[in-house]
């Protein structure tokens, strides 16, 4: 089933598949509720209709919900819908100890101490909890960016008491990380974990696991039988410290490894700080004990392979021996013999726990029946509540749960719904729970008179008084307070039915942020400008002309330095502009303005000619001189009286703004031209 792109719970979308388990498949999830990462374990489709490992996947949640440490993944939700059962659990950054190990090869026996430390505070805090984990391997074990060992997959932890005993046929893990009676399918406790944890740092120190073999149960036996190569003659670095932990994890009988978590914790610490000392207590067996018991295959291995326990009695003492004592030394003395016969045993007793367990199984497992229709699914008829009690009690459940409620759509005494829901072809255990609302009917009630400009939790006490369903809806004010009821629909004082849910619109305060004003004068506008927009304050511009002060830098504010202002609201500043001056130049030919025209007159000389006559010559009269005046605006910047003739005068001046230049003769206006100063350079001519 493809379920990438899939929405749960209307919440976690599915973004891609990240691992595979044995009883389900880890994907990587988007949560839109808090919007964050997180990662889904979703039960594999051929579980779903075995109740039995439907149980386990919900152990899982329970039991390491429950558990809080920095080294256990975090479970954050658990669920099921359209027969997909799903946890939502923390979404780790990382690579498995199993990835680590298969890249690096043997790792360095500090880091591996300081990652079996975490794994152990993991497996302290759960057993504290009555909750052993019963598959740790470095495959259930992420290693973080920053270095983090994080325990996950509790798929199949369980909240252990007294008499927690697992069936061999039915045991659960990975073979090559089980302790012995894990593995025969005997009593396992939390020092089943810690012989777990010491497979997983022989692991990590020599870069291959203690036992091994062609198939699980070779490897099981192994588990049982067989002691394992030291660690140290595998990889000479590691202190002996760390090599005798290792050992007293490892041992086979539960009661000479470490009692608890805590006192392997304990040595481990120590290994950091005396790594070569010798002070890891093994505990022998005592063979002298007065109350025995007749041995099993497995404790005569252990006594033969195991040098820590007590020595046994002679064994050339023949004429003192037992039949059983002498058979098994004929044992000893034919290993080939030996093994067959373990073998065998092993397989018998193997095939009777599995088909005792089954009989067992199959002769105690709830009967099942097809989910009853109680609330008229499929467009059936709905039950009444008595008919839907009679029905249970025929079907044969014991655990049912009625509920009444009012509702406005069906009849009194109906059943409105049930859990779990009617599915078509879906049987569910006759012991599993039922819960049906019953209808109490259509109840009228009367809204408050006085609702809107109420807080809302003074209204809400009255209509929790009434049994009235209400639904908030926030919505921001700018006028309104915080907590403040805007509006409510059905209107307040309006007759209602009890199931009717009444919308009640509240306040949430300002949709704006509070601003700090801060000093803004001497700034330049646009670093003003700039800042007001940072605060999402509009800003506004006014500009006024201030000679004293520099052009371009803010002179004033509408709110002053320290005052508080909503952000979308409007703050004034004044910027000192300065106006552009330009220069501008006015060339005048006076002759032609006046339109002046030379004039000449005989004037005589002191010469006669040769017939006594007196000479005359023509002489220009000099002209009367006009006034010529210019003037710019309302100020003139040229007055002065110049002869008619004059054909290039011109004055230079500067100004600004946009101002009328007037070139005048005799007062008489001859050239009106309006400049731009702010436009730059200009030239005016007046001819």
């Amino acid at each position: 089933m493809n379920l990438i792109g899939k929405m749960l719970n209307n919440r976690y979308e599915i973004l891609e598949k990240i691992g595979n388990g044995g009883m389900a498949t880890v994907y990587k999830a988007k949560c839109h509720v808090l919007n964050r990462y997180v990662a889904i374990k979703i039960l594999r489709d051929e579980f779903t209709t075995d109740s039995e490992f439907i149980k386990k996947f919900n152990t899982e949640a329970q039991s390491a919900a429950s558990l809080t440490h920095p080294n256990i993944v975090s479970i954050y939700d658990v669920g099921n819908e359209d027969n997909l059962y799903y946890i939502v659990m923390e979404l780790i950054q990382g690579k498995t100890l199993k990835d680590i190990i298969t890249e690096d090869g043997v790792l360095s026996w500090k880091w591996s101490v300081n990652i079996a430390i975490q794994i152990a505070s993991a497996l302290e805090t759960a057993h504290k909890h009555n909750i052993i984990h019963r598959d740790i391997k470095p495959h259930n074990i992420i290693i973080t960016e920053d270095g983090m060992a994080k325990v996950t997959d509790f798929g199949i932890a369980k909240a252990v008491s007294n008499s927690t005993i697992t069936a061999f046929g039915t045991t659960i893990g990975s073979v090559h990380y089980f302790s012995p009676e894990h593995a025969r399918g005997g009593y396992t406790d939390a020092k089943s974990d810690i012989y777990s944890l010491g497979i997983v740092m022989y692991e990590m120190l020599t870069g291959k696991v203690p036992f091994d073999a062609d198939t699980p149960v070779s490897v099981a036996l192994k588990q049982v039988q067989e002691e394992p190569v030291e660690p140290i003659k595998l990889n000479s670095n590691i202190p002996i410290g760390v090599n005798r932990i290792i050992l007293k994890a490892m041992q086979k009988d539960p009661n000479i490894r470490y009692q608890n978590a805590t006192e392997m914790l304990d040595d481990l610490s120590m290994a950091l700080k005396k790594p070569n000392e010798d002070f890891v207590v093994l505990v022998s067996k005592n063979a002298d004990s007065p109350t025995q018991k007749v041995p099993t295959i497995y404790e005569i291995e252990m006594q033969k392979h195991n040098d820590r326990h007590a020595p046994r009695r002679g064994d050339n003492d023949d004429e003192h021996l037992s039949k059983f004592e002498k058979f098994m030394k004929h044992l000893e003395e034919h290993p080939v013999q030996k093994v067959l016969l373990v073998l065998f045993i092993c397989i018998v007793i193997f095939l009777a726990v599995t088909f005792g367990t089954l009989a067992i199984f199959n002769g105690t497992r709830p009967k099942q029946v097809a989910t009853p229709n109680l609330a008229g699914a499929k467009n059936a008829e709905r039950l009444t509540k008595e008919e839907a009690i009679a029905l249970l009690e025929e079907l044969g459940f014991k655990d049912y749960e009625v509920v009444e409620e009012y509702n406005d759509e069906v009849k009194e005494g109906y059943v409105v719904s049930q859990t779990p829901e009617f599915k078509e072809n879906y049987n569910i255990n006759i012991t599993e729970k039922i819960t049906i609302v019953v209808s109490k009917g259509q109840k009228l009630v009367t809204l408050p008179k006085k609702m809107v400009g109420e807080e809302y939790s003074k209204i809400t006490e009255q209509l929790d008084e009434l049994e009235i369903n209400y639904e908030k809806l926030e919505e921001p004010s700018e006028e309104v307070e915080k907590g403040i009821i805007l509006s409510v629909d059905p209107e307040e004082g309006e007759e209602i039915t009890a199931a009717t849910t009444v919308k009640i619109k509240v306040s949430s305060g300002s949709a704006y942020a509070d601003v700090s004003m801060k000093n803004l004068v001497g700034m330049t506008e646009g670093e003003a400008v700039d800042w007001l927009n940072s605060q999402k304050v509009v800003p506004e511009v006014v500009y006024e002309e201030n000679a004293g002060k520099s052009d371009g830098v803010v002179t004033n504010q509408s709110v002053s330095s320290g005052k508080i202002v909503k952000e979308a609201s409007t703050v004034t500043i004044t910027v000192n502009k300065q106006p552009k001056k330009s220069t501008v130049t006015v060339n005048v030919n006076l002759k032609s303005l006046t339109g002046y025209t030379p004039q000449t007159t005989n004037v005589a000389t002191n010469t006669v000619d040769s017939n006594g006559n007196t000479v005359y010559e023509q002489q220009e009269v000099t002209p009367n001189k006009v006034k010529l005046t210019i003037k710019v605006g309302d100020d003139t910047i040229y007055d002065q009286e110049q002869y008619p003739s004059a054909t290039n005068i011109t004055q230079t001046f500067s100004a600004t703004g946009v101002k009328e230049v007037k070139v005048m003769v005799d007062g008489v206006t001859k050239k009106s031209e309006t400049v731009d100063f702010s436009k730059g350079d200009a030239t005016v001519t007046a001819q």
